[in-house]
């Protein structure tokens, strides 16, 4: 008995003093000052303040999500991520072999309807000189001319199916809308596209020049003067500021969308977007889609 109680007592003075020890530890933590962040943050370069925004960097003219016209089987894919393209240049291509079958069966039907009108006009000419010599009825003439004009007809619209499958066959290929660089490929020879997907197969971009959209909270966008110059700082990078270029503000305030690029991923907060460019530079790399720690001149 005397021995559980030595052993209690050894146990709670042994609790006390751990528990004093890490208070006291706690304590000195809580006294020391904060680690410095990993990479400074950037300060305003304006000496009399400025506007606070979060930019992203697009193609000049917008980064274009290419679309295909129909849901279908992709069969091959032209281009990789950084090629420059041509407007008009083939850009990936859809399964085809349906149109491709149902070509040879319209080409048939055009011959068809040239065989026959070309019948036609023979018999008519006959009656025509039979009708003419009275040794025909002027009734016989006016029924072939009557089969003669559905013939041609007939041959119009054979003609029109031959060009509306050639014409959907050449929709198949899906072709650059514009000269620009190819910045992303979403798709591979084999997968199943579908028309108005939420993520393009491709997108493509100008990158002769970027422009960076700003976000400005709609509570200070009452700030904002047109034409006022601005400074970005790329994130991670605050060493380095990028002097910018001022070219308009949209006129249509909207939600601010997160920088993830999901169109879905919203926050409650409108923004006015002020689209600024700047030229490349040799000692920086910017990429499209890279976030910028914008300030605009107030």
């Amino acid at each position: 008995m005397i021995l559980l109680r030595k052993i209690s007592f050894w146990l709670a003075l042994a609790g006390l003093v751990s528990t004093a020890t890490f208070v006291l530890s706690f304590r000195t933590q809580l006294n020391q000052p904060n680690p410095p962040p990993p990479v400074a943050p950037p300060t305003k370069p304006f000496a009399h303040g400025g506007i606070g925004a979060s930019g992203i960097v697009e193609a000049l003219r917008e980064n274009t999500a290419i679309g295909v016209p129909v849901s279908g089987l992709v069969t091959r894919v032209f281009v990789a991520n950084w090629d420059r393209v041509e407007a008009g240049a083939p850009l990936l291509q859809l399964d085809d072999r349906e149109l491709q079958a149902q070509l040879p069966v319209r080409t048939a039907e055009v011959t068809v309807a040239e065989a026959q009108l070309a019948s036609q006009r023979t018999q008519l000419a006959r009656v025509e000189k039979l009708t003419a010599a009275g040794a025909a009825p002027s009734e016989n003439l006016e029924t072939l001319q009557d089969s003669l004009v559905v013939t041609q007809a007939q041959l119009a619209a054979a003609q029109a199916g031959v060009a509306q499958t050639r014409l959907l066959l050449e929709r198949l290929t899906v072709r650059a809308p514009t000269a620009g660089t190819v910045l992303q490929v979403n798709t591979r020879a084999g997968e199943f596209i579908a028309a108005g997907a939420a993520n393009p197969p491709l997108v493509l971009g100008d990158l002769s020049q970027v422009q960076v959209r700003a976000d400005v909270d709609e509570q200070i966008a009452p700030r904002v003067k047109a034409g006022r110059p601005a400074v970005g700082y790329l994130k991670g990078d605050s060493a380095h500021p990028i002097p910018m270029t001022f070219v308009r503000i949209e006129p249509f305030v909207v939600p601010k969308k997160s920088l993830t690029g999901a169109s879905t991923e919203r926050v409650d907060t409108r923004v006015l977007q002020i689209i600024y460019q700047f030229p490349p530079a040799a000692d920086r790399a910017v990429y499209v889609g890279q976030q910028l720690d914008v300030f605009i001149d107030e």
